[in-house]
């Protein structure tokens, strides 16, 4: 069956040549280049190649980072504390909470004592409450990133039977709403969810953001389908998605790869979200 890669590479170079080229400009009338600070508790895998990932983009283009390592085991109040503190430092333009963080910790609360204003990752509740009004200023990464692929490769969304299995606050119920802004008809399911194949088989565009590898039978999925593949896992040393790629390829009318797909777009939105907060704060520098 003949299927096509998407590959979120080519968005990415084209993201961060505009980028670089805009940074370069603003020096010669601006001295305090865009800065991000990241703050990454404890030590999850993939959270630590996203960043990897992101810091080489971010010195590629000229934007100023700083990541702040937390130990697992530190409590909410100085979570919340740094937090505060950075809202207020007029020299740091976005703040990202890598996400996941430890289960101890309660992640909305720690998201929304964020400023709407430096939320890099869309994630405030002020800022998911605009997406679902469909009226976002910051657009959450992947979910957005999701859409700009389809959109690249030419993929009409209006009228498809999208399927998400996965409703994290992060990656999941986003993705929901923008699908649902881009005219899709749109099912969110979970562990809970009862006949899960009946939902997988039925699915003209099937998204999967668990995090965990080959979850179901590939040959649940619907034939000429579209696959998103969010998820990232570490499998004998090497990095998948959560769908097993080789096999289900065969199935696919379009499929991402992992890594060399949606991670690429994250980081490309990720991009775009600093320019737009920092321009957007500092508006009496242009």
């Amino acid at each position: 069956m003949n299927y096509k890669i998407l590959y979120g590479n080519t968005y990415l170079k084209k993201t961060i040549i505009k980028i670089k080229k805009k940074i370069s400009l603003l020096k010669k009338t601006i001295k305090r280049k865009p800065k991000i600070l990241i703050i990454n508790i404890g030590n999850n895998i993939p959270s630590n190649i996203y960043i990897k990932k992101k810091c080489i983009n971010f010195d590629y283009v000229g934007i100023k980072y700083k990541i702040k390592k937390l130990k697992t085991n530190i409590t909410e109040k100085k979570v919340i504390k740094i937090i505060k503190k950075t809202n207020k430092n007029k020299n740091i333009d976005c703040l990202l909470i890598q996400l996941p963080i430890p289960k101890h910790l309660n992640t909305n609360k720690i998201i929304n004592k964020i400023n709407p204003t430096k939320d890099v990752d869309g994630l405030n509740a002020i800022n998911i409450g605009k997406l679902s009004q469909g009226k976002p200023i910051i657009h959450p990464c992947t979910p957005w990133g999701v859409i700009k692929l389809l959109k690249l490769y030419k993929i009409n969304l209006i009228g498809l039977n999208a399927l998400i299995i996965g409703s994290s606050n992060l990656v999941g119920k986003p993705m929901s709403m923008e699908l649902i802004n881009a005219g899709c008809t749109v099912t969110l399911i979970n562990t809970k969810t009862k006949n899960i194949k009946k939902h997988i088989k039925n699915t003209d565009l099937l998204i999967s953001a668990i995090g965990k590898y080959n979850i179901f039978p590939t040959y649940w999925i619907k034939k000429k389908s579209i696959i998103i593949d969010i998820g990232i896992n570490k499998v004998n040393n090497k990095i998948v998605g959560d769908i097993n790629f080789k096999e289900a390829k065969k199935i696919a009318k379009y499929i991402t790869p992992t890594p060399g797909g949606i991670g690429l777009m994250t980081i490309s939105i990720l991009l775009k979200n600093i320019i737009k907060i920092y321009k957007k704060n500092n508006k009496k520098l242009f």
